[in-house]
């Protein structure tokens, strides 16, 4: 079992910086070697949104076109944290953010919110014009 537990979602401005963080424990002290750890998004009425993802391991990272350039994902292999360095925001970035973890690694399965068995809780940004 994988809990993950966002944090650092906030009212901003445009324009401005903000840093979201995932705190990754699991059962047994498993290691999280082959996961997928990836951030999402959804606002009310619509499907949850691909943001970026990173391969725990490799570290390789993948972006949406829409953050692609703004946003930066990371991990720190020593705290088990995962990290969304947003900046430039803008209104539309306003969403919920949930951070997720796949297991089951391969290909491009990481920009799919179905193929991540564990979530997190969600963490609210509101960008403000």
């Amino acid at each position: 079992q994988v809990q993950l537990v966002e944090s650092g979602g906030r009212l901003v401005q445009a324009g401005g910086s903000l840093r979201l963080s995932c705190a990754a424990s699991a059962t047994s002290g498993r290691s999280f070697s082959g996961y997928a750890m990836g951030w999402f998004r959804q606002v009310p009425g619509k499907e949850r949104e691909f943001v970026a993802a990173i391969i725990w391991t490799r570290g390789n990272t993948y972006y949406s076109d829409s953050v692609e350039g703004r946003f930066t994902i990371s991990r720190d292999y020593s705290l088990n944290t995962v990290y969304l360095q947003m900046t430039s925001l803008k209104p539309e970035d306003t969403a919920v953010y949930y951070c997720a973890a796949d297991p089951n690694y391969y290909s491009s399965s990481y920009y799919y919110a179905r193929e991540y068995d564990y979530w997190g809780q969600g963490t609210q940004v509101t960008v403000s014009s």
